[in-house]
């Protein structure tokens, strides 16, 4: 699970000297929250985002109406863009939990995908929620259910796969993580399809030292 594989490839793009009232217009005509600025060649030379954009009432209360028409008319991207050397980016074959961690640590809803400082992608919070739906099928019919077992204890996941092997059944989805609020738990969610919701449990619910949490038709 490679950046380059869920990044959106040819973002929209605009140039540094472009007008402010342009990048809003593009933003609204392309349905994009983030604009890679670029000069030459496809280099990123800072970021715009709707906040950026925004400008503060303070800047514009002593001006009237023509004045306000003007200032806006000349304000550039250059003026309003996050400055390349503090945009925030990664490379196209960084892991996607890598790109997760950074985005969260830094609390920041984008990373421009740069080759030798060219553009070639960008990856977005709505990306990462795409590929979480991906991983957990979530656009597959099917019986949801949270098992909860000791945490490093080795072969309790083994455990929980055997018993769906041993009724012969597939796994559409499966994943996990340490259980909330106690760490001596971890929390494995897996997603059958076809099966009645019954037999899961009935199944699922026999495994020794195990508990299901949460189960559900989804």
């Amino acid at each position: 699970m490679i950046v380059r594989d869920y990044m959106t490839k040819h973002p929209v793009m605009i140039e540094s000297g472009r007008s402010v009232v342009e990048a809003q217009a593009v933003m609204a005509e392309t349905g994009v929250r983030h604009l890679p600025v670029i000069e030459e060649g496809k280099r990123l030379v800072g970021l715009v985002t709707q906040e950026t954009l925004r400008i503060h009432p303070s800047r514009l209360s002593s001006l009237n109406v023509w004045e306000i028409t003007r200032f806006l008319s000349e304000m550039t991207v250059k003026d309003a863009m996050v400055r390349g050397t503090d945009v925030v980016t990664i490379g196209p074959n960084a892991t996607i939990e890598e790109a997760a961690q950074v985005m969260v640590d830094r609390k920041i809803g984008c990373l421009p995908v740069l080759e030798e400082g060219i553009v070639v992608g960008i990856l977005t919070d709505i990306d990462m929620m795409a590929h979480l739906m991906e991983l957990m099928s979530a656009q597959t019919p099917g019986v949801r259910t949270t098992v909860r077992m000791e945490s490093g204890k080795a072969g309790e996941l083994a455990k929980l796969v055997a018993a769906v092997a041993a009724q012969g059944w597939g796994i559409a989805a499966l994943g996990g993580a340490v259980a909330p609020r106690d760490p001596s738990k971890w929390d494995a969610v897996i997603k059958l399809s076809g099966i009645p919701k019954e037999k899961v449990v009935a199944v699922l619910g026999s495994v020794k030292g195990q508990q299901i949490i949460d189960v559900r038709e989804v």
